[in-house]
């Protein structure tokens, strides 16, 4: 009687297990269905969607990307226009920004559910070698947009100094494709320090047998070293390939 009474229990966790689950992804759905009105685009849903069926530790850095880099381009918008005339105040993204941003992440979010099904797993390059792989690839590539992106945002309200070009490293007026600070540096290892935390806490909130597993908390870190990598390369792309000139009127 204990065993058959065991066996219903058993299956009744797992059928409430399941319906949370169903509940979740329809209000994660919901959420990044509002969040795709924002941006003038269901491209955000569709990259949301995907991310979220896949790993809620993805969804959590997406989340991390969202939310701070939102944040942070409505912050400091009198000092952001003297320096950008086509600054938005809304913040708001276009699809072909939020494809540049989220493309990447919901390409890997789709091979790793290919590869070994939704779900949490803990990097292990031992036991999950292709998973793991994936796994790094999607936080580091959320971790080099949020980085140029608060680097972007955070420069040119708090730096002090004016920028330099990362090729030459000549002062440039602020606003200038390829010019960084130190306070935009600093931003962008934060920005995908962001990343990284959000990924790691999820993980400790979501993977039950995270001791068994290695150490996960270098993700942190790499993280922030993605942010700030992410940052100056594309610091570099802009010094060589972008114009930057400026309004004499």
């Amino acid at each position: 009687m204990d065993a058959e009474h065991h066996v219903l229990m058993k299956e009744y966790m797992e059928m409430m297990t399941d319906m949370l689950v169903l509940c979740a992804t329809l209000a994660l759905s919901i959420f990044f269905w509002v969040v795709s009105l924002i941006v003038s685009s269901y491209s955000a849903l569709l990259v949301g969607f995907l991310l979220t069926m896949a790993n809620y530790s993805f969804f959590c850095s997406l989340l991390a990307f969202f939310i701070t880099s939102s944040k942070l381009t409505r912050w400091g918008g009198a000092q952001k226009k003297k320096i950008d005339a086509e600054y938005k105040e809304g913040g708001q993204r276009n699809w072909v920004q939020v494809f540049c941003n989220g493309g990447v992440p919901a390409e890997l979010a789709l091979l790793y559910m290919i590869e070994v099904g939704p779900g949490e797993i803990p990097i292990d390059f031992g036991k999950q070698y292709s998973a793991s792989w994936m796994c790094l690839s999607l936080v580091g590539a959320l971790a080099c947009s949020t980085g140029d992106t608060w680097a972007s945002e955070v420069g040119p309200v708090l730096s002090q100094s004016k920028p330099r070009l990362i090729t030459t490293w000549k002062e440039v007026p602020a606003g200038t494709n390829g010019g960084v600070t130190p306070v935009g540096l600093v931003a962008s290892f934060l920005g995908g320090l962001a990343v990284g935390v959000a990924y790691f806490a999820t993980q400790l909130l979501m993977v039950n047998d995270l001791h068994l597993a290695n150490p996960q908390w270098p993700i942190m870190v790499y993280g922030g070293v993605a942010g700030l990598v992410g940052s100056m390369l594309d610091s570099f792309l802009g010094a060589h390939m972008q114009y930057s000139g400026s309004n004499t009127r």
